[in-house]
């Protein structure tokens, strides 16, 4: 069965447009699937389309230059409107000069383009394609994908529905998830032994692909260590030096290194969030990871989360990407809070004209708990809402002017992240 994509629903919408649709996102996320889908669909209304990619010999010779590009399009579709469809563009040197000459001759031809994560496709592109593009982000399986997925799409639009009554197949669904991850041929696979070797196959490719070959990084196993290290400390804060002198390597190789995690869609980096430089922290990032099985994987603990003591933190972790993709075109950013004295709040949203406090507990709560370090915040930033969120408990009380709300994590999930949240 074909693991349904939202992004399909956008990418259709956006189908009438001029602009490029670019779809960008990492390695075997579905980039290429999600395009032939949208092929499927536009030939089954008989509209003509034509597929290319970098990844394939006998395709590389038409990207040697753009008349050359153009005349194979030409024969393609003869005088005729179509979708070209262009997979793997990370692949071609200047990719985004490239397109943006083809967009200029304003060809009667609608260009999807996909490429996994490179400096090209994250930085160049943007220059060079401003006001002719629109990207859409692919990651990995969302949870709500995943549960549709599982639960054979009976309750697909409903969700919130299936979450509310079944609760403790919910968090079945996202002990599984949070073990395995979203890669979608891991998903598809049911032997475990089978996954493993997947995601191994997918680190080894974007090892030798996206670090070795468009990065250019030669130290691979330092590369690799320092992704492992990573993967063994998610939402802690990351010390530069101390990762550097475990390497050995420069601080600013490290700095480099883990900006490029970041370009590749292998992580997420947040800054810490302040007022005041002398009593709280101002440097240190914290980092998450965009799939928890290759977090597993490089953790070494791929399938089995569950008998270790990091399952919070990975539950932490996937609070973040739900916040990250809510909070994505709202102009709000993500921050984490740390004091000298040790007070900690694991999200802290900025919206400019109001911060909102999020703590993140794996847990099932009696009754309201507040710790210290919300207190704390509460008492520092005055708040008008705080969120704790929890496996069991729903409930309001208010600390001062703040009013805090306890939330299950699967109706956090369907809440509205914004002015109005609550």
């Amino acid at each position: 069965m074909l693991i349904k994509r939202d992004k399909f629903q956008e990418l259709k919408n956006h189908l009438g447009k001029k602009e490029i649709s670019l779809i960008i996102g990492p390695r075997q996320a579905g980039k290429t699937t999600l395009m032939k889908e949208l092929q499927n669909y536009l030939e089954q209304k008989s509209e003509k389309t034509f597929f290319l990619s970098l990844d394939f010999e006998r395709d590389r010779p038409f990207f040697a230059s753009q008349d050359s590009f153009v005349k194979k399009l030409e024969l393609e579709f003869g005088s005729g409107k179509g979708t070209v469809f262009i997979d793997e563009m990370q692949r071609k040197e200047n990719a985004g000069l490239f397109l943006k000459g083809l967009y200029d001759m304003h060809l009667p031809y609608k260009f999807i383009v996909s490429g996994s994560g490179s400096l090209e496709l994250k930085e160049k592109i943007h220059e060079s394609l401003a006001g002719r593009k629109r990207i859409f982000e692919l990651p990995t399986i969302s949870f709500n994908e995943f549960v549709n997925f599982k639960t054979d799409y009976r309750y697909e639009g409903r969700l919130s529905n299936f979450f509310a009554v079944e609760k403790e197949k919910a968090k079945f669904f996202l002990e599984e998830y949070l073990n395995f991850g979203g890669y979608p041929r891991v998903v598809l696979e049911k032997i475990f032994s089978e996954k493993l070797k997947i995601v191994d196959e997918i680190y080894r490719s974007y090892m030798e692909k996206d670090v070795l070959y468009l990065l250019k990084v030669e130290k691979l196993d330092v590369f690799s260590s320092l992704i492992k290290l990573l993967a063994s400390q998610i939402g802690r804060l990351v010390n530069y030096s101390e990762i550097a002198n475990t390497l050995g390597i420069s601080t600013q190789t490290v700095k480099n290194y883990l900006q490029y995690t970041e370009k590749t869609f292998i992580t997420s980096k947040i800054s810490p969030f302040f007022r005041n430089k002398r009593k709280e922290i101002t440097k240190s990032p914290v980092v998450y990871f965009n799939d928890y099985g290759l977090r597993n994987y490089a953790a070494g603990e791929f399938g089995r989360v569950g008998e270790t003591s990091r399952f919070g933190f990975l539950f932490q972790n996937f609070v973040f990407n739900i916040l990250k993709e809510k909070l994505s075109f709202s102009g709000a950013s993500i921050h984490f809070w740390r004091t000298q004295e040790k007070a900690e709040v694991d999200f802290v949203i900025d919206f400019v004209a109001e911060v909102m406090p999020i703590e993140v507990k794996y847990k099932k709560f009696e009754k309201p708990k507040i710790k210290r370090s919300l207190r704390s915040f509460i008492s520092k930033y005055n708040p008008g809402r705080a969120f704790v969120v929890n496996k069991n408990l729903k409930c309001e009380i208010k600390l001062g002017n703040t009013k805090i709300f306890f939330v299950p994590f699967e109706e956090f999930m369907e809440m509205e992240i914004g002015w109005k949240l609550c």
